[in-house]
């Protein structure tokens, strides 16, 4: 390094090369997590409120159907579509975080 603090690559040297690297790993940590949460809401809607806790909800109605059946038929489709919104702009977000142009 040099009295500037430039290395032989650069103004960061090899340390640009850490950084970037660095990068790319939170960027993909933080990519899986939020599409590892995403998924787990969409199981917990579709199978949990359809499937498992169907009895339950079913003592509950929503537009003359029952609650359990609703979401079976309905609602999972509902979060899923509304998963999708929060996707994109969550993904904007984390590619504005770690400066990735799409």
């Amino acid at each position: 390094m040099d009295e500037r603090g430039r290395g032989p690559d650069g103004p960061g040297g090899s340390n640009d090369a850490a950084r970037g690297e660095a990068d790319h790993t939170g960027y993909w940590r933080d990519v899986l997590k939020l599409t590892g949460a995403l998924l787990a809401i969409w199981f917990a809607v579709s199978f949990g409120a359809g499937i498992l806790f169907r009895e339950f909800l079913d003592q509950f109605s929503l537009g003359g159907a029952p609650l359990g059946f609703w979401f079976a038929q309905n609602g999972s489709i509902y979060v899923f579509v509304g998963l999708i919104f929060y996707y994109c702009f969550a993904m904007a977000r984390i590619e504005r975080k770690y400066r990735i142009e799409g």
